[in-house]
């Protein structure tokens, strides 16, 4: 009736049909996941704010991040992606953002955390826009899925301000 290759084709389409199938429904049960991450970060201390040769403004901080991140993690998440951005408006720009620190969470179980450190990019203004100014600390992540789309979210937290001097 059929030769062993229409059988072969037949079974390997209906197999990659079925896989193709379980990845959408996969992709799909993520978004049955409420996610409810919770995050802290502190300013310890200032430990330069300097104005460089060119004019720019430069502040290094040293902080103290906690987060709770393990609600993000379901069966499907590869990784997590996570930065803390400084964010401020000038005259010029409504949204500058300055990435402090950033890292890779690989598991669940490492998605709970607490680190004190310096940032690790530098804090600098192309201009004379930091003396003063009031700032968020916003921490940023970005879910990597196995297999299905990718999703980004971030928690706001305001109320932090530089001195009005260089020290």
């Amino acid at each position: 009736m059929h030769s062993f290759g229409y059988r072969l084709n037949g079974l390997l389409t209906f197999a990659v049909t079925i896989l193709a199938l379980m990845c959408v429904i996969a992709s799909l049960s993520d978004n049955l996941n409420i996610p409810s991450p919770s995050a802290e970060i502190q300013i310890m201390n200032i430990n330069w704010f300097q104005k460089q040769p060119k004019g720019s403004d430069e502040v290094s901080l040293r902080v103290n991040i906690s987060a709770d991140l393990q609600s993000l993690f379901t069966w499907n998440t590869k990784q997590v992606f996570i930065f803390v951005a400084a964010e401020y408006e000038t005259r010029k720009n409504s949204l500058n953002q300055v990435s402090l620190w950033d890292a890779i969470i690989p598991a669940k179980e490492r998605a709970k955390f607490w680190i004190r450190s310096s940032n690790k990019y530098r804090f600098v203004d192309h201009g004379k826009n930091l003396r003063g100014k009031e700032f968020n600390l916003t921490l940023h992540w970005h879910v990597m899925p196995k297999t299905g789309k990718m999703f980004a979210d971030k928690i706001v937290m305001s109320g932090y301000s530089l001195p009005e001097e260089y020290i």
